[in-house]
This record gives structure tokens, sequence and C-alpha cells, in this order.
């Protein structure tokens, strides 16, 4: 069969669809589960009050997905039929005539459209179902604040490194992914070592943890394990939400441990310090630089093949437009790719969810099994977590094992 631009929009068409239905099949597959009996071992996570409303909220977010979803459907599909990318690339090209600027500019205008078209949902789920289920801490005034510092960062990061893309291609050629590639690894490297420190001020405020039995107690952990440990920090997450969580970030001297105060409020001294044990799992473990090399792995090889796509003029012909540009061969790529970045997903998953249970045997073997349990039961009720997910959907979406799946192991 001849490839022509009919085909190619055929096949953008037919990926976007596909993907829509195999997401609805799975979260239609997942709402049947909701009503499951809970497994014995954990059947003590829920009172029947406290199950009921967890059946509700994930009845709630069920439905606020299959809306949120059929709503991107229809205005991507829109997009295609309607010749947006074509509008929108005349648009572009009616202020600039650098190619730089024109492909910014087109990303910008498409990045804060579907912004300005998803806030609703946004503004819906914060503030009408988080609120419903006693989660919701964030007000207004910390609303609009957090959009403006994530649109700036989006701008600073993504509109940096598209500048950068879009001026090696320009400059080299055919082999601007390499030097892009290098270029993405390093602001990837940079991010993942000093996270906490550039990241994490901008959104909230950050204390290190006072002097007392709970940090005497996650020293001595970290002494007897051999973490050399200095760095422990307290987040203000409360502002936001009551949902709790800890995370471990940095290399070498700027490694270290953040809690969220809605952690420290739930949990007792032995049980964070099984967090903390499941997080430094992850460290002694080097699972950090394991997917920051898969990271730039498949960084790699995206740009790369990228590279050969770009000069196929049949995309932008597929979308009605006569100049081959950057921005529409990224568009087109971004979305053919779809099926390999859904397998690379899914590998990515397993591995993760490996991780996941060598960290907790990890926390086991150093300190106790039964307090990282504890800590996990607690932390699914307070979020009214989904206990009973379906196997299809936890293989495709989930990056941790199931709560019981976590506690059989332990």
């Amino acid at each position: 069969m001849q490839i022509n631009a009919e085909s190619v929009f055929l096949l953008l068409i037919i990926i976007i669809i596909f993907n829509f239905f195999k997401d609805y099949y799975l979260d239609f597959l997942n709402s049947k589960h909701f009503r499951n009996k809970i497994p014995e071992i954990i059947s003590d996570v829920y009172d029947n009050e406290k199950y009921l409303k967890s059946q509700e909220y994930k009845e709630y977010l069920y439905i606020f997905s299959k809306y949120s979803k059929i709503s991107s459907l229809i205005i991507i599909l829109s997009f295609f039929y309607f010749d947006g990318f074509l509008i929108l690339d005349n648009y572009c090209r009616s202020f600039f005539d650098s190619e730089l600027l024109i492909s910014l500019t087109f990303f910008g205008i498409i990045f804060f459209g579907n912004e300005l078209l998803s806030l609703p949902f946004s503004i819906y789920y914060t503030f009408v179902i988080e609120e419903k289920f006693g989660f919701n801490k964030t007000t207004p005034k910390i609303y609009i604040s957090d959009k403006i510092k994530s649109w700036i960062l989006t701008l600073l990061f993504g509109g940096g490194i598209l500048s950068f893309m879009i001026f090696q291609f320009e400059l080299i050629g055919k082999n601007f992914w390499i030097i892009a590639w290098v270029f993405i690894s390093l602001i990837s490297i940079l991010i993942n070592g000093l996270y906490a420190q550039i990241i994490v001020p901008i959104f909230n405020k950050q204390s290190k943890l006072k002097e007392g039995n709970l940090k005497f107690e996650i020293e001595k952990y970290s002494t007897k394990v051999g973490f050399k440990l200095s760095n422990i920090f307290v987040i203000d997450g409360s502002k936001r939400s009551t949902k709790a969580n800890a995370y471990f970030s940095g290399f070498g001297k700027q490694k270290r441990v953040t809690l969220y105060d809605t952690l420290t409020n739930k949990l007792n001294a032995n049980q964070i310090v099984a967090v903390i044990a499941h997080e430094i799992g992850h460290y002694k473990k080097n699972h950090i630089i394991y997917n920051l090399f898969f990271s730039i792995i498949q960084t790699g090889i995206m740009l790369y093949i990228f590279s050969l796509f770009i000069y196929m003029p049949i995309f932008s012909e597929s979308l009605g437009i006569e100049t081959q540009s950057f921005h529409i061969g990224l568009i087109c790529f971004s979305i053919l790719f779809t099926p390999f970045s859904e397998i690379i997903s899914l590998i990515f998953n397993l591995f993760s969810r490996k991780f996941e249970y060598e960290a907790d045997q990890f926390a086991k073997k150093t300190h106790h099994g039964k307090y990282l349990i504890e800590a996990l039961k607690i932390l699914s009720k307070d979020s009214l977590s989904n206990l009973t997910p379906h196997p299809k959907y936890v293989w495709w979406h989930y990056s941790h094992p199931t709560l019981l799946q976590r506690i059989v192991r332990l």
C-alpha cells in the first residue's frame, strides 16, 4: 500500500481513538471491581463507614475521568478535522519569519489553549471532588499562584529545551538529536540532583526537622544502615491537601529525605522510620540511578527516531500544511510514537513495581516489616485508596504494587 498524506492522517486519527478506547476500557474494567470484597489480610483498613466513603470517592473519580477524557478527545479530533494546525501555523507565520519564533509561538498557543480548556475540570476536581471528601486545603489564592508558577516553569524549562532543539536543528541538521540528547540529559541530572533546592521552594516551605524523638529515631536508623543523612526536611503539604507523602531526592551531599507535615501528623515515629527506610532502600538499591539511566536512554531513542521523521514532508502534508516545519513534525511524531511510548511505559511500570518490592524488603530487613505495613494501611485509609483494583488496570497503569500485593510480600 502506498503511503500518502491521507494515509498518515488516518493513522494519526486511529492511534488517537484507539488510545482513548484502551484507557476507557481499562477504566471500565477497574470500575467493576470497586465493590469487590476486600481481602481478609487488609480488611482492617476500612471500617464500614469509611469503606462506603471510599467507594463513593472512586465512583466520583471514575465519572470525572470519563467526561474529562471524552472532552479531550472531542477537542483534539475537532482540531484535526477542522484544520486547526493549519490555521494556527498560518497565524504564527503572519507574525514571524523566524522558524524558531514560529515554533515557540505555535507550541505556546497550544499549551495555554489546552490549559484554559482543562481549567474547568481542574477547578472541579480540586474544589468540588477533593473538597467533598475532605482532602482539599487549597485556597483559590494558592490555586491561582500554583498555576501561574507552573506556567512560568513550563515556559522556562519547556521553552528553553525546545528553543535549544530547534536552534540545533537549524544549525547542524539531522544530527541535532545528539547535542539535544546531551543537553536534555544534563538538565535531567541537574533537576534530579537539585529538585528540592530549585523547584520545591517555589511552591512549598521547607524546614529542617526539629530536634526530638522523631529526628533521633531517624538518625539512629540511618547510622545503623550506613546512610549519612543530615538533611531531614518537613514540607508544608497540608496547605494544599490532607494526603500524606514522603520522598527522597538528590545525590551525594545534596541527598535529603522530605516528609510532608501531614505524614508526621498521621504516623508515629516507628511508622515514619519505616517509610524512610523504604525511601533509603531505593537509594541503597540504586533505583534512582537506574530510573534516571532508563529515562536518558528512552529520550535518546525518541530523539533519534524523531530526527528521521522530521525530514519527511508527508507529515506536514497530512495536516494540510505546505511548509515543512519542526513543530508540525514534532506533533505528528508524538502521536505516531504513542504505541511505542505505551510499551515503554509498561516496561517502566514493571521495573518500578519490582523496585518497590525491593525497597519494602530493605525496610523489613533493616527496621521492621510490621511498622511499614501499619504505615501503608494508614496512608491507604486516609487517601481512600482503591483496595480492589482490576489486575489489567494495575498491570497497565500502576507504578507501585497494590496494597494487598505489598503486604503479602512483607
